[in-house]
């Protein structure tokens, strides 16, 4: 169960935007002015009482959930996509899986580009909608962990890894399907943006909040795990928010918002003290892997 506080959602962006401070990125009105924020965040009586208990949810059941309405827009669709396909429209045209394929975004550009296509993914619901987005590709049921393809050219994987507990397990599985000079391309939540909350919420089916269980990988952990099965690195990018990501609304301390827009239009109540935590930050992190011949 994870407890969610809006309180320490805030004292956390002000303590950041603080400790930036402390290293001289910002003037003394900028501290006095968080310390005083903080003030009112401890003072306001409506986020006293607004913490909500929420529980972890698995991704079969979370993606059942997120299904329907995963196609909608989407910031981390336009921070992933220029730098995976730019990467991919550089590589030969082949086999090519779709590893967490999900509704089929990364098949269907993929299918566009020439490639045979397969798709693979834990989520029977997020399957059918693939199989009707992208017909001419094949789409399986299947793990990370256990991939049920035989050999191809090139793995594209996206907003999956976060998901996964450990990465080794996975990445040794994509080298194992890959041919000798195969391509891997993963595209994920940057470590940092995962500890500032950029997990999933999802509503179960009696109306509980969830969160789709996730883990924080550091950029390290994804070298420990593919250097040693031989995927060595061709290209890293960490595509960045230019001026945060915002839930679209205007708030103010005690307007504390729908839960299923936490912990964004819980930022928007301290906009000053989260401009200065996501400015220049890093929002995902984009591989491309290959496999040695």
């Amino acid at each position: 169960m994870i407890h969610e506080d809006p309180r320490a959602y805030l004292l956390g962006l002000e303590g950041l935007a603080l400790l930036r401070a402390f290293t001289g990125e910002f003037d003394r009105d900028f501290v006095e002015a968080r310390i005083a924020e903080i003030r009112s965040v401890l003072a306001d009586e409506a986020l006293a009482h607004a913490a909500v208990d929420v529980e972890r949810v698995d991704t079969v059941t979370g993606y059942r959930l997120w299904s329907a309405t995963y196609d909608r827009p989407n910031s981390a669709f336009d921070l992933d996509e220029p730098v995976v396909k730019e990467i991919v429209d550089a590589l030969p045209v082949g086999v090519a899986l779709d590893a967490a394929c999900g509704t089929g975004r990364y098949a269907e550009f993929l299918a566009g580009r020439g490639h045979r296509v397969v798709g693979v993914d834990g989520s029977p619901d997020m399957l059918a909608r693939a199989r009707v987005r992208v017909p001419q590709a094949e789409f399986v049921l299947g793990d990370l962990r256990r991939l049920p393809v035989a050999e191809v050219d090139l793995v594209v994987c996206a907003l999956a890894l976060t998901h996964i507990e450990t990465l080794e397990p996975v990445m040794a599985e994509f080298a194992r399907v890959l041919r000798p000079g195969g391509h891997l391309v993963l595209a994920d939540m940057h470590p940092e943006r995962v500890a500032q909350g950029a997990v999933p919420p999802v509503r179960q089916d009696d109306g509980r909040p969830g969160r789709l269980s996730s883990y924080r990988h550091p950029i390290g952990d994804y070298l420990r795990a593919a250097l040693p099965v031989g995927l060595q690195v061709r290209r890293c990018e960490e595509p960045r928010l230019p001026t945060g990501e915002r839930s679209g609304r205007t708030s103010t301390l005690g307007e504390i918002g729908p839960w299923e827009l936490w912990p964004w239009c819980l930022a928007d109540m301290v906009p000053e003290a989260a401009r200065a935590v996501s400015a220049g930050a890093p929002a995902m992190v984009v591989w491309h892997f290959q496999l040695g011949e």
